[in-house]
């Protein structure tokens, strides 16, 4: 087949849902199809051959204001786009609250391709109350419609999936948990940690925590700041960029890392003492399972912990309240004293029984064929995105790969 990838921006953004997008399009390409990848030409497009890029002209105004990324495509782009969805067999959508994600549900509709959306993220709980009302709203009135609308809506997360229920699906949707690369991302024997650590500039005499994310207010940047200007015994590493500039907080026991390859990541969880996520409005974060892969304890929020009901023992879910850094710092700090910080062999084991990239390009192939020879059988419909956010109250059932 011939299958199209819509993403908002393309891996080298640096976000969670891009990266899924790139492994999930490049596990498709290995089982023989062609692949091509839609999102806003911002940054460098894959180059890798079994990955055709289409770049789409877009601008993005409202990411300095917000701290979420909501590119605009152009006029030339929406055609661009449709273009591309009539000559694909299929269409793989990720996430609904982007206008290249509603653009490609209504041209797949269209066009009668078959399209599955992958929800990743739901409720995001701002602190500036105006955000809070909008991301509330557009759950309701386009997200859920969305994913009603969908033929097959596939959720990464079983915390985001449950603040969906009630959504009149026209499939049940799947449960489909992001896969992870155990060549790269796995547990390493103690004298190569040992090494590591030492190559690392990390100390063992000092705890070594590791973020890694964008750095925005929904990832819970202030709650790193409170608990590393209260702890200055620990030292903490952060992996990525953003609209916040963790510099300016001046503390000496805080390492910015920039963003970094796969590899250097790999060594990172392997080096380091534990995984802090203090972030809200997530599914479930890439870094937490290749994190999980490499045997890293990891403390994170209750709606990440919670997203693999298989695996929220072997996390540590903390609560973290958005509006109250300080506490949830607090709290943060005493779930990591209160915990041996070694290498955890059963949350690796978990992680390469349950998180597999194959696995699921198997299933997206079957259910894209499913629904390709479905849609030869039943009428066109055009969406409407102004109807009713309220379905029926059926509950949605896991569906595993």
């Amino acid at each position: 087949m011939r299958i199209l990838t819509v993403s908002a921006f393309y891996e080298t953004h640096g976000g969670g849902i891009e990266i899924v997008a790139a492994a999930t399009a490049r596990a498709l390409a290995r089982l023989g199809h062609e692949c091509r990848w839609a999102a806003a030409g911002f940054d460098a497009a894959p180059a890798d051959t079994g990955l055709q890029p289409v770049p789409l002209a877009a601008s993005d105004p409202l990411e300095r204001w917000t701290g979420l990324p909501m590119p605009l495509p152009t006029r030339a782009a929406c055609r661009q786009l449709e273009q591309e969805i009539a000559a694909a067999d299929g269409v793989i959508v990720h996430d609904a609250l982007y206008v290249s994600s509603l653009l490609a549900a209504r041209y797949a509709t269209k066009h009668r391709k078959p399209w599955i959306l992958i929800q990743h993220i739901g409720a995001i709980p701002f602190t500036n109350p105006l955000l809070r009302l909008a991301i509330s709203a557009a759950n309701r009135l386009v997200t859920r419609a969305l994913l009603a609308s969908a033929p097959q809506a596939v959720f990464i997360s079983d915390a985001v999936r449950a603040q969906f229920a009630g959504t009149k699906w026209k499939r049940p949707p799947a449960l489909l948990f992001n896969g992870v690369d155990h060549e790269t991302f796995n547990m390493t024997a103690p004298e190569k940690r040992t090494d590591l650590r030492k190559r690392l500039g990390l100390a063992d005499d000092r705890r070594q925590l590791l973020f890694v994310g964008r750095f925005v207010e929904k990832k819970g940047l202030a709650v790193i700041r409170s608990m590393a200007g209260t702890n200055p015994e620990w030292d903490f590493h952060l992996v990525g960029s953003g609209s916040i500039d963790p510099a300016a907080w001046q503390l000496p026991n805080v390492r910015l890392l920039g963003r970094k390859n796969r590899n250097e990541l790999a060594q990172l969880y392997q080096a380091a003492d534990a995984l802090l996520l203090p972030s809200v409005g997530e599914g479930f974060p890439l870094v937490i399972q290749e994190a999980m892969a490499c045997g890293l304890p990891v403390f994170c929020g209750p709606d990440s912990a919670e997203a693999d009901p298989a695996a929220h023992r072997s996390l540590h879910a903390v609560e973290v309240d958005p509006r109250d850094a300080t506490a949830t710092a607090r709290r943060f700090a005493a779930a990591v004293e209160g915990v041996p910080l070694v290498p955890d062999t059963s949350l690796a084991a978990h992680a390469r029984l349950a998180y597999d990239w194959d696995a699921n390009a198997r299933w997206l192939e079957t259910t894209l064929g499913a629904l390709q020879s479905a849609s030869t059988e039943q009428p066109t419909t055009y969406l409407r995105f102004a109807r009713s956010p309220f379905g029926s109250s059926q509950e949605p059932s896991a569906q595993q790969p």
